[in-house]
């Protein structure tokens, strides 16, 4: 079921995929499986709602990422958690380098264990793969180290937060010219149009251009009516006090 979902799903995104890029991929997914009995990494416990609800929506946003960010870019996923969508993007479209975020440590573990698999599943077929890796920190925290901060072409996050705090976390990890990408449902009840608006302010002042929707071909054939992306080009450097600590995120949240 893993791969009909998936194959089927490919021929409306359109994307194709390696042999060896296919298997990168199973690895993961089976590693998602076999971990995930002792480690709470997705709700999802089907191969096909894995397939669906993971592989697909991360490789759903390869063509416009490819056209956005240009060739071999580097990856940044905030939020990694089971590994989507930084993994496959990484090895899809492909990435010069990417780092795989999360603040548990455990799941920092599965991400570090994920990426080696894949890497070297590619390796042996005579590929090079991307340089990947596990960082068990804050996105926050990873802002102000200077190896990182205003350094990515692509920050990505999946079910992190809202656009404001994802812009915020993101932002100040672009470089200028970078994007931060967000996956998001537009549900059409306007909500998502209202996250947006509140997030201007914090955009603005974090150094980056007013969000835009890219709609994703393929979604609605995909049973993923309404994903879509939320892009935010960077356009400035990002003043030193962002981000700012969680809590004062969240006082800021409720003036």
């Amino acid at each position: 079921m893993f791969w009909a979902a998936i194959d089927e799903g490919l021929r409306h995104i359109p994307l194709e995929l390696s042999a060896s890029l296919r298997a990168a991929l199973d690895g993961h997914g089976r590693l998602l499986v076999a971990w995930n009995a002792a480690i709470n990494l997705t709700a999802m416990r089907s191969a096909e709602q894995i397939a669906r609800g993971h592989v697909l929506d991360s490789l759903l946003a390869v063509p416009a990422l490819r056209v956005l960010a240009g060739d071999r870019p580097g990856i940044l996923d905030i939020g990694s958690g089971a590994g989507y969508p930084g993994l496959p993007l990484a090895l899809a479209l492909p990435a010069g380098r990417a780092a795989l975020v999360d603040s548990i440590g455990k799941k920092a573990t599965f991400l570090e264990v994920a990426a080696a698999v894949a890497s070297s599943t590619l390796t042996e077929a005579g590929e090079s793969p991307p340089q990947i890796v596990a960082l068990a920190e804050r996105a926050e925290d990873l802002a102000q180290e200077p190896d990182h901060r205003e350094s990515w072409e692509l920050v990505v996050a999946r079910a992190v937060g809202s656009i404001a705090e994802v812009a915020e976390l993101g932002l100040p990890l672009a470089r200028r010219g970078g994007h931060v990408v967000i996956w998001k449902l537009d549900a059409g009840d306007g909500s998502l149009g209202a996250e947006l608006k509140a997030a201007r302010d914090v955009v603005n002042a974090a150094g980056g251009a007013r969000p835009r929707i890219v709609r994703l071909a393929g979604a609605a054939d995909l049973g993923l009516d309404g994903h879509c992306l939320v892009v935010i080009d960077k356009q400035r450097p990002t003043p030193d006090r962002y981000p700012r600590t969680a809590g004062e995120r969240r006082r800021a949240a409720l003036r």
